[in-house]
């Protein structure tokens, strides 16, 4: 019998020891979990139009099924933040238009037909025997071509290029817009599946604790536990219901933030057509992925695009000062009437040369200098982020792959660790606060694990992010889900 008790005591100490790892680990997991690095950064700081959509279509009666393709391509036609970068390009291109015209030919024709009658004494003509002081009325009828073009004129040409160049940064920024959108979109998706994952634990956890409660209670009236244990189990049970209702609630919002982001008419019903996916994280070494970055990031092309526009800028405005050369020239039919005209043209050549314009020149290139320093520091900014993004993208994916790793190891040592909770007290051997307490650690393990798989394929995402090839790798970072 003393055997018996020291074997039984063994079993508890055990049980103790495999509880407070299991809690412990949860502690320590649950702190780490919402920790995204950079990305929550980047998501916290992006303008309000990326959460923001133009819902297209009616809603329909049927929920319809949405997986993470779909959302993404919704995402990439309707979210706003991309509506509104369309229009910046659209806007930069009309600047370079405006800026163009300046450097192309000048065309104008017109007709002009007319009647005069004029009175040479009103411009102080004097009397001519024989030549009658009203004059007309007589026609006169013009039929004209004229012409004008700046055949050297560097500050304009210099001025031109700097707004091509505006254009093209406009392009870039609307590519790297995608980008963020693709990661906007994919971290919303992975938390409503996240959400729809704890809905799915906390009912398990609630049929978990009604079987405890039921147990308790068919004790409790059999005589072979106290009242305190049939209590301590509905306290538990009713716990786990409002943990369900907060986990339904929370995924509704989930839902609707997903919804707003990319364009579903509003009330349109949806179910996740995705789970939730594991898969490692693909073997990318840290330098090539510095490489990878420099080469296709969008915003440091951008960067780059408005250093060089900033330069031909100042050039620009330093060209004010060297001579213009220009010609113009008309040529058109001219007479009493169009059956009685005869051709006549004219052409000029011009050089205007630039001697003083009140500081004017000076003024402009000072404050194209300020932009271009300004536009070079923003370019190695650029660098030095993008170089701290790869570095901390690569730490949350290592870090991430390890919860995972540990988190399953967890529900493994929650779930013996319940089992043998509930043999100890339907064996009489303890009270059901054992009970109770590996069920708190197998909820606490559901929910860091969840966490964790969720931190590590949103860690995936920002990883392509950080390298710039989102939009075309983000399904292999993270895995087919069908």
């Amino acid at each position: 019998m003393i055997v018996n008790q020291l074997a039984m005591r063994s079993e508890y100490y055990k049980v103790l020891v495999i509880a407070g790892m299991v809690l412990l680990g949860s502690t320590l997991l649950l702190g780490q979990s919402t920790d995204l690095g950079a990305l929550s950064q980047t998501l916290s700081q992006l303008p309000p139009s990326f959460s923001g959509s133009v819902p297209g279509g009616q809603a329909t009666n049927t929920a319809v099924e949405l997986s993470l393709r779909d959302a993404l391509e919704l995402g990439l036609k309707q979210n706003l933040g991309l509506i509104e970068g369309t229009q910046d390009i659209r806007s930069a291109q009309a600047a370079r238009l405006r800026a163009l015209s300046k450097l192309l030919p000048d065309i104008n024709a017109s007709v002009t037909e007319s009647v005069q009658q004029n009175n040479l004494a009103a411009f102080g003509l004097p009397p001519i025997p024989g030549v009658p002081t009203i004059v007309g009325p007589f026609s006169l009828s013009d039929a004209r071509a004229s012409l004008s073009q700046s055949l050297v004129d560097l500050s304009l040409w210099h001025k031109e290029k700097a707004s091509s160049l505006d254009q093209e940064a406009a392009k870039l920024s609307y590519a790297d817009a995608r980008e963020i959108i693709v990661v906007v979109i994919a971290d919303l998706y992975l938390q409503a599946v996240a959400s729809s994952a704890r809905v799915d634990a906390a009912q398990s956890q609630l049929a978990t604790a009604q079987t405890a409660y039921d147990q308790a209670t068919n004790m409790r009236k059999a005589g072979l536990v106290a009242g305190i244990d049939a209590l301590r189990s509905q306290v538990e049970l009713q716990s786990r219901q409002q943990q369900l209702l907060a986990a339904k609630n929370r995924f509704a919002k989930d839902k609707l933030d997903l919804a707003r982001a990319i364009g579903l008419p509003g009330g349109q019903e949806f179910n996740l057509a995705d789970k939730m996916p594991y898969a490692p994280a693909p073997v990318v070494t840290l330098e090539k992925a510095l490489g990878d970055a420099y080469a296709h990031r969008a915003d440091f092309q951008r960067a780059q695009a408005l250093v060089h526009s900033a330069e031909a800028g100042r050039r620009g405005a330093s060209a004010e000062n060297l001579p213009i050369l220009g010609v113009q020239g008309n040529y058109g039919d001219i007479g009493r009437t169009f059956g009685h005209s005869h051709g006549t043209f004219s052409t000029a050549a011009s050089l205007n040369i630039p001697i003083f314009q009140g500081g004017k020149v000076r003024a402009d290139t000072l404050q194209a200098d300020a932009l271009l320093q300004r536009r070079r520091a923003e370019l190695e900014d650029a660098r030095g982020k993008i170089d701290s993004e790869v570095r901390k993208a690569f730490l949350d994916v290592q870090a991430a792959s390890d919860e995972v790793a540990v988190t399953g190891k967890e529900i493994e040592l929650a779930n013996e660790t319940l089992n043998e909770a509930r043999d100890r007290f339907a064996a009489g051997v303890a009270n059901n606060l054992e009970v109770v307490q590996a069920q708190e650690a197998l909820a606490n393990a559901n929910e860091t694990y969840i966490s964790s798989v969720y931190s590590h394929n949103i860690a995936k995402a920002s990883l392509a992010r950080s390298v710039g090839l989102a939009e075309k790798s983000i399904r292999e970072f993270l895995a087919e889900m069908h």
